[in-house]
């Protein structure tokens, strides 16, 4: 049975034969592990892995893990957290004042709330904009024509950094997950250009989180520069209660 030390070894060199494949440097693309529904021990069993990012799903599972890991090092550094479920307008302040990162920022109305939310003490929130590809009604995410202004607003907010763009395409043949990989790294690349801030003294746009378990080598392909794993990490998952 392979253990969480062995998944990890396969998921990284799946991500560097990638990197290889697509012409781009090592460690141009950062691993997100997804340890949503998998308690803190298996979270603790990755960080001895040398693992330092996680991504969680649903908030007050992942604000519990934040506050039972706290004092966790990986490398002299703590852990750091991504949100990357959905956030309803009465879930924020949890995200504000536990988690370093949101991938899953669609409307100004949260963001804002996210800005007014994060404590003072804390560095500035790192933020993603999740962009709606598939321009799907039922799905969460910004649509492209809304993106730059989105983009805008957020940048100008006080305590969030933007960082780039999130997507989560529906399935699909993987010539329609190619192009909707290819439309939001196009999308992205115009984020950039028009709202880098081009100064050291904030971070750059930097960040693309696209790509899961079983598209990674084509999200790679494409330009992503975070990928999300989990279940390929930590295994199946039960059915949340």
């Amino acid at each position: 049975m392979s253990t969480i030390k062995d998944k990890l070894q396969a998921i990284r060199s799946r991500i560097a034969q990638a990197e290889i494949a697509a012409g781009r440097g090592a460690g141009s693309v950062a691993l997100l592990a997804v340890s949503k529904t998998f308690p803190a021990a298996a979270v603790e069993e990755a960080a001895a892995c040398g693992q330092r990012s996680f991504g969680e799903n649903y908030i007050q599972e992942g604000v519990d893990k934040i506050i039972a890991l706290r004092g966790l090092r990986v490398a002299g550094e703590p852990l750091e957290w991504h949100c990357i479920g959905p956030i309803q307008s009465n879930k924020t302040r949890p995200v504000a004042e536990h988690f370093d990162w949101v991938h899953t920022v669609d409307r100004l109305k949260i963001a804002e709330r996210l800005s007014e939310q994060r404590p003072a003490h804390l560095p500035p929130l790192q933020v993603c904009i999740q962009l709606n590809v598939d321009d799907a009604a039922t799905k969460s995410g910004v649509a492209l024509a809304q993106l730059d202004e989105l983009a805008r607003a957020v940048q100008a907010l006080p305590r969030l950094q933007l960082r780039g763009l999130m997507c989560i395409p529906d399935p699909a043949s993987e010539a329609k997950l190619l192009s909707n990989f290819i439309a939001t790294k196009q999308a992205f690349t115009r984020t950039v250009s028009q709202f880098d801030p081009k100064t050291s003294a904030r971070p750059a746009l930097d960040t693309l989180s696209m790509g899961m378990s079983a598209d990674l080598e084509l999200a790679v392909a494409t330009g992503s520069t975070m990928v999300r794993v989990g279940s390929a990490i930590f295994g199946s998952r039960s059915a949340r209660v």
